[in-house]
């Protein structure tokens, strides 16, 4: 069994040579260790069972979309290299060019084979699968000026994803200067590309990556999958160099609230039938539970896979302790001081290192201890075991099978791990016109603002045209509480209260002599010209044009009446003591006797204040009456029995 299994490991290391991805093939699954070799037997056993029968391996895929010749036009679905620069949320155009010789590029080409000429449009290199690795291809085909690289596959299979060679020396010193996007293509769809180009067709393409990365909301969600191991060979240099080079831009995202990053780390667990051997003891804690391979590949020397898992969940501990105070960007301090101060190479990796780095950190060492737990007792560690699931993956996310790994918004990231880059495929998980300011830096995208307005509805110094790090968009704007409203190409219109503040709600208006009409008014929309105005109102020199009353005989026009046309109204005077009455259109004398009505309004008046006299004095008079005889009655009852009072007497005497 134990020969078996290092046949396997060996065949293993071999599988990729002509081509395949680099991560190799067991039964569908896939798995990509830091370096290939069969120094130990568990190495196999906990490759085998890392990744469980029912996982599944997402290929991130991009659009590719053939523009000519006519008979292959179309969109068809390309797989993300894994290494280079994916342009993501952003589109590239060229023409395809395919090799006569060495279509295979695993030679190196002439200096400028696939180099554009000034004015002519970028030109893509398709080469074929096989013979060198992936990342070969596309190196030589940079180095020929290729704009991208098209790598049409072998044979009809589903696609996959091409992987940097990381057992290869010679790899390691052009992989991460590679700085092209590159794709996987169909066996069938190359040979249609070649046929055209045999044909002498034109074949022009366009790689579409604006939503290879979903942009739901204003706030991008990321995990980084990674290993606190930093002997495992050039991934682990590129990780380092990374997590140092970005450490900043994650700080700064991260407290402003754009990002919500959270980080991970892989684990193996060791089979039953192997937990009490020597190379589990020395790789896995809590009883098997959690491995992670040797970092020297040879138990006899350097560090074990146990301190390497025990590291990986102190780090997961400063994460959750800094999360829990709320200053979760604090692991990006630790894990970059832990690289630079505790390096594996200098013999200092280790606990004791490792909480001199936290102390300095002002974090709970306390806290961190407490966390991390008993790596001896015979049970699961809560931290761990969520590491260990979470590494299945969900809904559009496939399983995590390539160390490191960048994961945005659920959606696995393909490129060179730099932080150009991954900043790029971050800013593009951004929903429009909500991207932080880092992404609309001049390094990073075009202010296509900044030409025409880009094309979208501008009055003075308002613009809909909103710069996105994924490309433009005319929205129309708010500007000092009012919101305008539009399609943003050809009109915008302030709507609301307050809306007459801006620019007048682009209506007309015109001061003369200290007095100012506007044919703006807040609680009405669009444009209405004032009264004694007409037009549209528009904001335009002639938006509004003062109405001639006098000439067009519309106000004072009595005999007596005289006009004269002012701006916005008129004036109208009556001859001799006459005075204008504007509501009748006429003239009335100043000194004019009453006349008939006003008399008679005059005679009613008074009588019926005479009427209210009368009445007044009758009631006065009846209410003093019944006063008086009250008062009477009052007195008289003092002096005098009454009727009513000696037939009380009577009635009480006969009861005595």
């Amino acid at each position: 069994m134990l020969e078996g299994l290092r046949t396997l490991c060996r065949e293993l290391c071999r599988i990729d040579l002509k081509g395949v991805n680099r991560a190799g093939r067991v039964r569908g699954k896939m798995w990509t260790m830091g370096r290939c070799g069969c120094p130990a037997v568990a190495m196999v056993v906990l490759l085998l069972l890392a990744v469980p029968a029912w996982s599944t391996f997402v290929v991130e895929e991009s659009a590719l979309m053939v523009t000519s010749p006519e008979s292959l036009k179309g969109k068809h679905q390309s797989a993300i290299g894994n290494f280079g620069v994916p342009q993501y949320g952003g589109t590239l155009s060229g023409t395809v060019s395919y090799p006569s010789v060495n279509s295979k590029a695993c030679e190196t080409f002439s200096t400028a084979q696939f180099k554009s000429a000034p004015g002519q449009r970028p030109i893509f290199a398709l080469v074929d699968r096989g013979d060198c690795y992936f990342a070969t291809k596309v190196w030589y085909a940079q180095q020929a000026g290729a704009a991208a690289v098209l790598v049409a596959d072998n044979k009809q299979e589903k696609l996959i994803t091409m992987d940097s060679p990381e057992e290869d020396p010679a790899a390691s010193q052009f992989i991460q200067n590679i700085t092209i996007p590159s794709a996987l293509i169909t066996k069938d769809l190359g040979d249609s590309l070649k046929k055209a180009l045999s044909d002498k067709e034109m074949v022009s393409i366009k790689l579409d990556w604006r939503e290879s990365l979903p942009h739901p909301d204003k706030r991008v969600e990321y995990e980084f999958w990674t290993n606190s191991n930093d002997e495992c060979g050039p991934k682990c240099d590129a990780q380092v160099e990374f997590v140092r080079n970005y450490k900043g831009v994650a700080q700064m995202l991260e407290q402003g609230g754009y990002t919500q990053f959270t980080p991970h780390y892989i684990t193996w667990y060791c089979p039953q039938a192997f937990i009490e051997s020597k190379q589990c003891k020395s790789q896995c804690i809590n009883n098997g539970r959690y491995c992670a391979p040797d970092p020297e590949q040879d138990f006899s020397v350097g560090y074990d896979g146990k301190q390497v898992v025990i590291e990986n969940l102190r780090q997961l501990c400063v994460f959750k302790v800094t999360n829990d105070t709320g200053k979760p960007w604090k692991w990006w301090d630790f894990v970059t001081d832990f690289q630079i101060r505790c390096p594996m190479k200098e013999k200092k990796y280790g606990p004791e290192c490792a909480e001199e780095v936290i102390k300095s950190l002002s974090i709970d060492v306390g806290a961190v201890q407490k966390c991390m737990g008993d790596p001896n007792a015979d049970q699961d560690h809560p931290i761990l075991k969520h590491e260990q699931d979470a590494q299945v993956g969900q809904g559009d996310r496939g399983d995590v099978t390539i160390l490191p790994t960048l994961i945005i918004n659920n959606r696995q990231y393909r490129g060179k791990l730099d932080k150009s880059a991954v900043l790029k495929a971050i800013c593009s998980g951004f929903e429009e016109a909500s991207d932080p300011p880092v992404c609309l830096s001049d390094t990073l995208q075009t202010n296509e603002c900044l030409e025409n307005n880009g094309g979208c509805w501008s009055s003075g110094d308002l613009t809909a045209c909103q710069d996105t790090f994924r490309g433009r968009v005319c929205q129309c704007p708010l500007v000092k509480g009012v919101q305008f409203e539009g399609d943003g190409y050809t009109h915008c219109e302030a709507k609301g209260p307050g809306r007459c503040k801006i620019s007048n709600g682009e209506c007309w208006q015109e001061s003369r002599n200290g007095v100012t009409k506007s044919a703006c008014q807040d609680d009405h929309a669009g444009c209405k010209c004032p009264e004694g105005f007409e037009g549209d109102g528009k904001n335009t020199t002639t938006g509004c044009v003062d109405i001639n009353e006098c000439t067009r005989k519309t106000k004072c026009q009595c005999s007596e009446c005289s006009c004269t046309n002012t701006w916005g109204g008129y004036d109208c005077q009556c001859g001799g003591d006459l005075l204008y009455i504007g509501e009748h259109d006429t003239c009335i004398s100043k000194q004019s006797q009453p006349s008939k009505l006003g008399w008679f309004v005059t005679l009613i008046v008074l009588a019926g204040l005479a009427v209210l006299g009368v009445g007044g004095y009758v009631v006065y008079k009846y209410r003093l009456r019944s006063y008086m005889d009250s008062e009477i009655r009052a007195i008289m009852a003092q002096y005098m029995p009454l009727d009513s009072q000696n037939e009380s007497q009577i009635h009480m005497a006969d009861e005595i």
